[in-house]
């Protein structure tokens, strides 16, 4: 059976290889059957049951370079509008912060405090950590609440009775996740940066840049609310990809 599995990665003349994924879905395929035959009584043994699927590459973050986020960031919103505040300040806050789109929109006025320059954020599993907010995100946030948010509170019914919620919809009600991933979307699309480009995308900048800049992986950990640092480590990947690639340009010894 190890054979079979072999044969699925590297092919023939008649089957091109499988990736780790395929290769996976096939083997467990392969086990079901031998098990459920074992189990009917159609064989006396299971050849599969001590082989396991191959495990799947890890898939690194993707992460924007600064000018792109930039570029997105100043694309925010249609100019000269209130949405266009609001915009700014959501996308500055995800960037700036590193949170989930379900935090940012999950945020409430009071947990941001502008004094301590931190935001309170409620991550998985209702789990609460505080974080720093940047001077340009605190600046566009401060924005928004002094000439955008009032505005769009005016818009919701009173029988409404207002809502604590920090970023609010065009009918003054929260702004919900999927608006939030349309309002990145359309920055990005004004930007003219790659077309797949999410919430969590910005997330995944957040960390590479820090790390970028000589951060504490268990600095990021805390910052991006990770339970376990193996889960923060992937992105030194993504870094040492990156010094990769500038030794390979750069020292005349690593060129060919």
């Amino acid at each position: 059976m190890s054979g079979f599995l072999v044969a699925l990665r590297e092919g023939d003349a008649d089957h091109p290889p499988l990736g780790s994924s395929s290769a996976a879905r096939t083997v467990v395929a392969v086990r079901g059957f031998h098990k459920f035959a074992l189990a009917d009584g159609l064989a006396t043994a299971d050849p599969a049951s001590a082989v396991k699927p191959p495990t799947p590459a890890k898939r690194l973050p993707k992460a924007l370079p600064l000018a792109d986020v930039e570029a997105i960031l100043e694309a925010a919103g249609a100019p000269g509008t209130t949405l266009a505040l609001r915009d700014r300040a959501l996308l500055e806050l995800l960037y700036g912060t590193g949170a989930r789109i379900s935090e940012a929109v999950g945020l409430d006025v009071d947990d941001l405090d502008t004094v301590d320059q931190t935001v309170l954020l409620r991550g998985k599993g209702g789990k609460q950590r505080i974080v720093p907010v940047g001077s340009y995100a605190l600046a566009a946030v401060d924005a928004y609440l002094v000439r955008g948010r009032p505005e769009l509170v005016t818009t919701g019914s009173p029988t409404k009775g207002g809502t604590p919620a920090l970023f609010l919809n065009a009918r003054g009600g929260r702004l919900s996740r999927q608006s939030a991933w349309a309002v990145l979307t359309r920055a990005a699309e004004r930007a003219g940066v790659a077309s797949d480009v999410s919430p969590h995308t910005l997330r995944h900048s957040f960390a590479t840049h820090l790390l970028d800049g000589g951060a504490d992986v268990r600095v990021v950990q805390e910052l991006l609310g990770h339970a376990s640092v193996t889960t923060t480590q992937v992105y030194t990947l993504v870094t040492v990809d990156s010094l990769r690639e500038v030794f390979a340009s750069a020292h005349p010894r690593a060129r060919e």
